[in-house]
């Protein structure tokens, strides 16, 4: 496993973090499983999670806080999420502090993370859903700031809405933020124009999640994948993204080099941008914990083949069921 800095918090994170919402009551999803296989992420080097309050009403939390007190040896990093009040997905336009994020709210699921995970200190609190608008609120920064100071949390975060990396960096600005979560991968390539420049500027640490377009990128679905009906993804591959999906995951198919999985050039392609400090695929099978953790060896993809995949940028908008 190979480390990169934190932005300016001093950490040293793996590269390839673990991203916990898959654990929390998806299709398929079994604790003894997902036991074994953060066990083995532990094992092999990881040592960044990444959950949240909503990932199943603080479950994933309390699989994560298990998990560091069976390693307590070793210094696992934990992230998590404080939800909105208004409990919506992403935010919209016109929301307020007040509906999301007013102060009684963060300090109450402060709380109820600290109690789920069992620990006294969170290294990284985000808020889960964003608008820039909120950047000048003095009160979510107070807030924050005095749950550093009481040692409740050690750096502060914000999750980036889908397709919005942009939605956030007035609020960079104000130099209070230590880390961005933010979608990026083959295809969602538009936090490489503002937002990375600046998290690189000021020194503040990234978060690339969905590495695999929520599975578009590991090359499996087809026109004709149909999802169980408690899956989430069934909600977001609705038929005009499921077939523009699959098709442009087929063009990239020829890319792909021989001997290398298309989830391994996913990866990499990810890795190859220097400015990203971990990124978080979900892994709640073994399997999936030695193919993602397997591509942080140090190889690069060649520069030609970056520069073809940079052709398949995809620029979306937010849509009812982008969520």
């Amino acid at each position: 496993m190979r480390y990169r800095a934190f932005g300016r918090t001093g950490w040293k994170v793996s590269e390839i973090g673990y991203g916990m919402w898959g654990m929390a009551g998806w299709t398929g999803s079994d604790d003894k499983e997902s036991e074994r296989s953060l066990d083995l992420a532990v094992e092999l080097g990881c040592n960044f999670f990444d959950t949240a309050w909503a990932y199943g009403s603080g479950k994933s939390e309390r699989l994560l806080g298990d998990l560091v007190r069976r390693h307590a040896e070793k210094r696992l990093y934990i992230a998590t999420k404080i939800p909105p009040k208004n409990f919506i997905w992403p935010s919209k336009r016109g929301f307020t502090l007040d509906e999301c994020f007013p102060p009684d709210h963060i300090i109450k699921y402060t709380e109820m993370s600290l109690k789920n995970l069992g620990v006294e200190t969170i290294d990284l609190m985000q808020f889960h859903v964003w608008e820039d608008s909120w950047a000048t609120d003095e009160r979510w920064r107070k807030t924050m700031e005095d749950l550093e100071k009481a040692g409740k949390i050690r750096a502060v975060g914000i999750s980036l809405n889908r397709w919005e990396p942009n939605n956030s960096l007035e609020t960079l600005k104000t130099g209070q933020i230590d880390a961005v979560q933010v979608i990026y991968n083959i295809f969602d390539q538009a936090p490489e124009d503002h937002l990375f420049p600046l998290c690189k500027k000021l020194n503040v640490g990234v978060i690339a999640r969905v590495p695999f377009d929520e599975g578009t990128l590991t090359g499996n679905l087809t026109r004709d994948t149909v999802f169980p009906k408690d899956d989430w993804r069934g909600t977001y591959f609705v038929p005009e993204n499921l077939t523009a999906s699959v098709e442009r995951a087929n063009r990239l198919k020829p890319l792909v080099p021989k001997g290398m999985a298309f989830t391994d050039m996913a990866s990499r392609f990810i890795l190859s941008n220097d400015i990203v400090s971990t990124t978080i695929p979900g892994m709640r099978k073994e399997t999936h914990v030695h193919a993602n953790i397997d591509t942080s060896d140090g190889t690069k993809l060649p520069q030609e083949l970056l520069n073809e995949l940079k052709k398949h940028r995809w620029d979306r908008t937010p849509t009812v069921w982008s969520q």
